[in-house]
């Protein structure tokens, strides 16, 4: 995209709309210049809120139009207060910094069978992969699960006028995800999104699928399968020369950053990716939510926010 991480640009609030009972959505225009950074399905930006807050969202809108970005964003009253503050805070006219989209979430169209399956807010990421499946002609489906018709955002979207399920538990009861996924082979793609319960179903379901077959991004952290090692560590950093001990009550980021070496960082709960670091040598203990399993055995980067180190001793490339 030609643009580096962290940096940040200046949007104004042009238009907010309540997209469903407790979402509403930003339209976001440039302050400073005629367009936006470059972006693609399945990707983020991460605001910097005026309660000392960061933040990241799902940009929804049409990746062509580089004079506008859109996100939705769920009111969560027991979250930490950056949903609280957009929704009571902001208004059209305000000012915005945001930095450039980060994508853990690719769009790969090209199967034969693409399957989209969200939950609440998890319908944002995935418009924008299906206006690129309409546009490329990929045989695609979506699964949209709410707990009620009136919580679910973007239902009368004109992108969803196509092969679409709208399941609201009030009304339909739980959809069988087994049965409307079908039978899953390696021309297939899953892409999903939505809240750990859903997630961790599929999870469970997809240990016999085709490797990469399933596709997530998610809004909270997994809940990590076994508890951190309670061993301190040391971390070197290879570009700085700087060398840490890091104790079992603190984050490698933490410890990085009383050293003076600057990790760009956002969510702090491992599932933004913004604090993802290479790896030059020692084995991690993954405990993110964004790496694929494929990632975490090749051990070639590494959440600081929230990982650990299998091994004494960590070599980042920072």
């Amino acid at each position: 995209m030609g643009a580096e991480a962290g940096q940040t640009h200046r949007v104004r609030v042009t238009a907010l709309r309540w997209e469903a009972d407790g979402v509403c959505s930003l339209e976001l225009r440039p302050v400073d210049s005629t367009e936006l950074p470059g972006w693609r399905a399945g990707s983020h930006a991460t605001f910097r809120l005026g309660n000392g807050t960061e933040r990241s969202y799902s940009l929804c809108s049409d990746p062509g139009v580089r004079t506008a970005w859109r996100v939705a964003v769920l009111r969560q009253p027991s979250g930490r207060g950056g949903s609280r503050w957009i929704h009571e805070q902001v208004r059209p006219g305000d000012v915005l910094t945001v930095t450039v989209p980060r994508n853990n979430f690719p769009f790969v169209p090209g199967t034969e069978r693409t399957l989209f399956v969200a939950g609440g807010i998890g319908i944002t990421p995935l418009l924008p992969m299906i206006r690129e499946a309409r546009a490329a002609g990929v045989p695609w489906r979506l699964l949209y699960l709410g707990r009620s018709l009136d919580r679910m955002a973007f239902v009368d979207d004109p992108l969803l006028d196509g092969p679409v399920d709208i399941v609201p538990e009030d009304r339909d009861g739980r959809a069988d995800l087994g049965d409307w996924l079908g039978p899953v082979t390696d021309s297939t793609a899953v892409y999903a999104c939505g809240p750990a319960e859903l997630l961790d179903a599929l999870d469970e379901m997809s240990a016999d699928w085709p490797v990469g077959t399933l596709r997530v991004e998610r809004f909270q952290p997994r809940a990590p399968a076994a508890p951190a090692s309670a061993e301190a560590f040391e971390v070197e950093c290879g570009r700085s020369g700087v060398t840490v001990s890091v104790d079992p009550e603190t984050t490698i980021l933490a410890a990085l950053q009383q050293a003076g070496v600057k990790v760009p960082s956002s969510c702090l709960e491992g599932i933004c990716g913004t604090c993802e670091t290479p790896v030059v040598s020692g084995e991690p203990e993954h405990r993110d939510s964004v790496l694929s399993a494929e990632e975490r055995a090749a051990g070639e980067t590494v959440l600081v926010c929230v990982s650990r180190a299998r091994t004494p001793r960590l070599v980042l490339d920072v």
